[in-house]
């Protein structure tokens, strides 16, 4: 049985998600700017609709969570039929978010486990969880994991068992940038490019090749160097490399889910924080960029 816990997680992993289809300018990745879907044929406002689909099957691996208390392989096989019936749903809610769909229900579930961690513990048990082979997934091979194999890139599987080291970067600039002074979006837009910097993007391996995956390396580091977002050379080179990606119809997809996924474990550390200030006694900030996630 689902508990209110279950389904704030589950609440909290949705938000996260809505709020990275919010941010703009992404480069090459559907946003607001984009309503019909011109430059990167997938229409946002389909985009955000479907994310809400996935609020039943983030809830249910919760609960599934909680349940089994511990990173088991028998948790790992209830993810995974919980994660396929959630993208039938959400096929038919319009479609997207597959990628979002295995990060944050590793998240999740991790965070269901053992609740009020710090990211690094959670992080390290979704590594646990996903360690164990989902022995009742489809034999095909995905477009992801074919391109992972011909090119030696870890793909969507690599980073959840490696601990999600881009969730965990992207964190860190969200903290550095806001104490640098940068505004919510702005934080949001540099862990992005943190995250592209560095991803071995399986949809841009794909799309354009090794050489292309280090074209967009190379440049989301660049607007990094010009000093981020927040910066007038760091908006240019943003807005620059934007347009460039449009032009050439290249897709930084797996990025944004790790975006997400940071954006998730980021609000449970603003709840996690409230709930300690609300126990000594204190009153919420209501200046706090973050929302307070309960039942």
């Amino acid at each position: 049985m689902n508990g209110p816990e279950d389904e704030a997680l589950a609440h909290a992993a949705v938000d996260a998600l809505i709020g990275q289809l919010a941010l703009a300018p992404k480069p090459g990745l559907p946003d607001p700017r984009d309503l019909t879907a011109r430059a990167t044929r997938r229409d946002h406002r389909a985009l955000r609709w479907s994310a809400r689909a996935l609020l039943p099957g983030l809830t249910a691996m919760a609960a599934a969570a909680r349940r089994t208390g511990e990173p088991s392989a028998r948790l790992r096989a209830e993810l995974g039929a919980i994660g396929r019936s959630t993208e039938h749903t959400v096929g038919l809610a319009g479609g997207g978010h597959r990628g979002a769909l295995w990060t944050l229900g590793l998240l999740v579930a991790a965070a269901a486990l053992q609740p009020g961690t710090a990211p690094a513990e959670t992080t390290t048990l979704a590594r646990h969880i996903a360690a164990h082979p989902d022995r009742h997934a489809p034999r095909r091979p995905s477009r992801g994991s074919t391109v992972s194999a011909r090119y030696g890139a870890a793909g969507a599987r690599g980073e959840a068992r490696a601990g999600f080291p881009h969730v965990r970067r992207a964190l860190n600039t969200l903290t550095t940038a806001r104490t640098q002074g940068a505004a919510e979006p702005q934080a949001r837009l540099d862990a992005l490019l943190t995250v592209m910097s560095t991803l071995q993007d399986t949809e841009l391996l794909y799309r354009a090749g090794p050489m292309g995956l280090r074209h967009v390396q190379a440049a989301a580091r660049g607007v990094l160097e010009a000093g981020g977002t927040a910066t007038g050379p760091g908006a240019l080179a943003l807005r620059a490399l934007d347009t460039d990606l449009v032009s050439r119809a290249w897709s930084p997809r797996g990025s944004a889910p790790l975006l997400a996924g940071a954006l998730f474990l980021d609000a449970l550390g603003a709840r996690d924080s409230v709930d300690v200030r609300l126990r000594r006694g204190a009153r919420p900030d209501p200046t706090h960029p973050h929302p307070k996630l309960s039942p």
